[in-house]
């Protein structure tokens, strides 16, 4: 049926998600996978939560912004993953329109939060390494505090306009959103009514919520590569460098990724590359990060040595 022909139709009340793989003999180890992926995602950044709230060693700034920054990929994990794992399982993968519009929106929400948050740490990283003497000056609680929260409410605005735009679309046709959850090019391929204006809308928001923060953290580690090398000895240059290359190595694959996604024609021989990748950056990444952040950070290491040797300590205290 010719998407002309569904013109005077109303917009359907559920959307079937193709998802990963249509054959049979996959959907229980993809289920195993992804359920093993949630666990470890959950686990690693709830713990990483919880170190930086308990041990008074990281009540610092950096860390301030790396427990939000944890607690962004457990919701924007969970904001698709229970929904796959769900579809693995029941073999139904349909979603209701409202349902898919609010994974839609959350998933919109965390992604321009983790933006913004990169961009702070970024900033953060650069106070420490290039302006080290003014860093207690420009980088107080009060501006910690505000810089996190503005990470969190910039991706919830644009993330709210963006899905408020979307919801006065005509959708028709096929039903079918050729992906494994509601992602902006998947379901604007299904409208049949004018988007000129979500285009632009969307444009706009992408520039700030996107392209900005991108480019804020791009010359921010120009400055402190810069910086380093400036550094006179081999010990100290490695000393600095090992501060943020976590964060660095973060921060190209997430951009990376999400550039190659959203950039790249999605062409039919395309389009299963496109949903490896954004099964990488939406489902992998948030399980990497706090591998990342512990195993190179001496700090982590040392908070969760502390709170490893307590536990133990307790548990003989009470046997």
């Amino acid at each position: 049926m010719e998407k002309k022909e569904w013109d005077n139709r109303t917009s359907p009340v559920e959307f079937l998600l193709l998802g990963l793989s249509n054959v049979p003999k996959l959907q229980v180890p993809l289920f195993l996978l992804s359920l093993m992926i949630y666990m470890v995602t959950m686990f690693g950044n709830i713990l990483i939560v919880v170190l930086v709230v308990a041990d008074r060693h990281l009540h610092t700034p950096m860390y301030v912004f790396l427990g939000n920054f944890s607690s962004v990929e457990i919701c924007y994990s969970s904001t698709l993953l229970p929904r796959l794992l769900a579809s693995f399982l029941t073999r139904n993968r349909t979603i209701s329109a409202p349902g898919c519009m609010t994974q839609f929106f959350f998933f919109g929400c965390f992604a321009g939060t983790e933006c913004y948050l990169l961009a702070t740490m970024s900033y953060d990283q650069y106070l420490a390494i290039c302006q080290p003497l003014l860093y207690a000056s420009l980088m107080n609680w009060k501006v910690c505090l505000q810089l996190a929260a503005g990470s969190w409410l910039a991706g919830l605005l644009m993330s709210a306009i963006v899905t408020g735009q979307f919801s006065k679309l005509q959708i028709c046709g096929p039903n079918a959103i050729v992906h494994f959850f509601c992602d902006f090019v998947p379901l604007l391929e299904l409208a049949c009514s004018d988007t000129t204006a979500l285009r632009l809308v969307t444009l706009v928001i992408c520039f700030l919520d996107v392209v900005f923060p991108f480019v804020f953290t791009l010359v921010s580690y120009i400055c402190i590569i810069a910086a380093i090398l400036r550094i006179p000895t081999t010990m100290g240059r490695q000393k600095a460098f090992s501060t943020c290359s976590s964060h660095l190595i973060v921060v190209t694959v997430f951009y990376g990724t999400l550039i190659v996604v959203y950039m790249v024609p999605r062409t039919a021989s395309l389009r299963q590359l496109n949903k490896v990748l954004s099964f990488f950056y939406t489902i992998l990444s948030p399980m990497v990060n706090p591998l990342l952040y512990s195993l190179r950070n001496r700090e982590v290491k040392g908070a969760l040595g502390n709170a490893l040797r307590k536990t133990v300590a307790c548990i003989e205290s009470s046997c």
